[in-house]
């Protein structure tokens, strides 16, 4: 309040002090206080009902998967090593072999030359020897002497002459060690390789006729295209991918899954019977989007159908409750389009209808797979199941709501 409310020309205004004003304020916050609160609890509690188990699942199976982690770290250092120093005694062991077989050859020429020299210092000392004796004789001895020695002297130095000596040498000095190691570098620099993906199942899809359908006797097979959690196609192969097809009996069907080595697995499988099967598609353990799936196999004979039971198979369910799986028409190709076979086959291809919707706006996933979808004619959320059964729906106020609460 001014001074010139209460003081000035506008001092007959009715004035209210401050303090009850700011009581009145804090009156009518404490009341939309409580009333949020009040709306809050009734319109969440059923929700979150749901959800807080969901969570506390999920981080039990984050948790899991964390703790795999760590332990399938453990075992690839482990046999890292445990390769290293297997390769390292390999190695050591080699390094101790040619040292031997250099000592062993060494030792043999060494064997050879030794006798050659030794021949050769013999046969040196005999003739020196015989020289000296010889000129000393020559030079110092009387007629007697010259003449006793002289036949002795004679036929020792004619033998002598005549004598043959290994003059030439009987091995070689070449002893050379070559070891190649250019390619054994390389190959150790390319030792091993590290395998992973970034796949998750939550967002991987599955596609094909084969998901549902089946004909006994014939060979079927679905596409399975990994991503990441972000949805990006994942563009290597290697993920561990496991199909089970298990009929109610309990009776489990064999499928061979192909790895195409560009983020996409072929899954193939053949039915004995027909009936209901649940055919369930597990990456790394996890189940990709929208399975299991509820398969049925029947004969050849029952595929033939009249053109009234195509449009009645085709006809859109109503409600949420039900699905079909047909073919979309493709789109037209636009300026922007190729004619290069795309890598991953998911396009254009009807996966099923959810529900009656009033201008959609949006729509999204959870972490659980729950397809989730903003209805802005009817002013809710409806929220269906990963293969497109209606769950329940927050109305749009109530949505909002729950979003800025948390």
């Amino acid at each position: 309040m001014c001074l010139e409310c209460t003081e000035g020309e506008h001092r007959e205004h009715v004035t209210v002090p401050l303090r009850d004003v700011l009581e009145q304020h804090k009156s009518v916050l404490k009341n939309q206080l409580d009333t949020v609160r009040n709306r809050k609890f009734l319109t969440c509690v059923c929700y979150f009902s749901v959800r807080l188990p969901q969570l506390t699942a999920a981080i039990g199976l984050v948790n899991e998967i964390s703790k795999q982690l760590t332990e399938r770290k453990n075992e690839a250092v482990t046999d890292i090593s445990n390769t290293f120093d297997e390769l390292e005694k390999a190695l050591h062991q080699r390094k101790t072999a040619l040292i031997t077989e250099v000592e062993n050859i060494c030792s043999t020429k060494q064997k050879v030359l030794q006798t050659q020299l030794a021949s050769l210092l013999q046969g040196k000392e005999n003739i020196e020897s015989s020289c000296s004796f010889t000129e000393h004789a020559l030079s110092h001895g009387s007629a007697t002497e010259i003449l006793l020695v002289q036949k002795q002297m004679g036929e020792r130095v004619s033998a002598l002459a005549r004598h043959s000596f290994p003059e030439h040498p009987h091995e070689n000095g070449h002893l050379k060690c070559q070891v190649e190691t250019d390619g054994l570098r390389r190959s150790i620099q390319n030792l091993g390789v590290l395998i992973t993906t970034g796949a998750v199942g939550h967002t991987s899809v599955a596609t094909g006729e084969g998901l549902r359908h089946a004909v006994v006797g014939q060979h079927t097979t679905i596409t399975v295209t990994t991503k990441d959690k972000d949805g990006e196609l994942v563009k290597s192969g290697n993920a561990v991918l496991k199909a089970e097809i298990v009929s109610p009996d309990g009776v489990c069907t064999e499928a061979e899954v192909v790895d195409n080595k560009n983020g996409t697995y072929e899954v193939g499988y053949s039915l004995r019977s027909e009936g209901e099967f649940t055919f369930s598609l597990l990456l790394y353990e996890q189940p990709v989007r929208g399975s299991p799936f509820r398969l049925r196999a029947v004969k050849l004979s029952d595929v033939l159908q009249s053109p009234e039971d195509v449009k009645r198979r085709v006809k859109s369910p109503s409600g949420g409750g039900g699905h079909v799986r047909q073919k979309a028409v493709r789109r037209p190709s636009s300026m922007y389009s190729t004619t290069k076979k795309k890598e991953n086959p998911i396009e254009d291809e009807l996966i099923y209808r959810v529900g009656q919707l009033q201008r959609p706006t949006g729509v999204t996933v959870d972490m659980n797979g729950d397809i989730i979808v903003a209805d802005y004619d009817n002013r809710w959320i409806s929220i269906f199941s990963s293969d497109g059964k209606f769950k329940f729906r927050v109305s749009l106020v109530s949505a909002c709501l729950l979003l800025f609460l948390h």
